[in-house]
């Protein structure tokens, strides 16, 4: 599972450089990459500037996950490339039948955290905190978010 995961990364990234201009900038249009906890694939993609939609498909020994958020995006004052944001979303989630017997949850998610683009580097790093709520047989609060490093183009 962790080779496919890293494979389809590896291609994903390289399908985008072949057909996308890398942003060379200190801001970004369209980042690709992996977020570390509990493992995932998220894209974000600026619908204007200081407005992001992100979709995140986590990968977790319990099943799956899949996230959309609504991000509103600051800058910081003195920091370049420095971005703060926070947004609503909800999420699908997929329980394997080692987990709760499996089945599928649905829920609300929050988020808020800080967002890098690396000038002159087609990189970007954000590190955020994603509290959710999910309904049905598997109800209560989690806590999601992390690391994510992504391609920019």
């Amino acid at each position: 599972m962790k080779k496919v995961f890293f494979i389809t990364i590896v291609l994903a990234l390289i399908s985008a450089q072949a057909v996308f201009a890398q942003s060379k900038g200190s801001s970004y249009k369209t980042a690709l990459g992996v977020k570390f906890y509990p493992g995932a694939i998220t894209l974000k993609h600026f619908v204007k500037s200081d407005a992001a939609l992100e979709g995140i498909g986590y990968f977790w020994e319990r099943g799956a996950r899949v996230t959309g958020l609504y991000e509103f995006h600051g800058n910081i004052s003195g920091a370049r490339g420095l971005k703060w944001y926070v947004g609503p979303g909800a999420h699908v989630g997929f329980y394997n039948d080692r987990y709760y017997n499996g089945g599928t949850s649905v829920g609300l998610d929050g988020v808020l955290g800080l967002d890098y683009k690396i000038s002159g580097a087609p990189i970007n790093f954000s590190l955020d905190w994603q509290p959710s709520f999910e309904f049905g047989d598997y109800y209560g609060f989690g806590n999601w978010g992390g690391f994510a490093i992504r391609y920019t183009f």
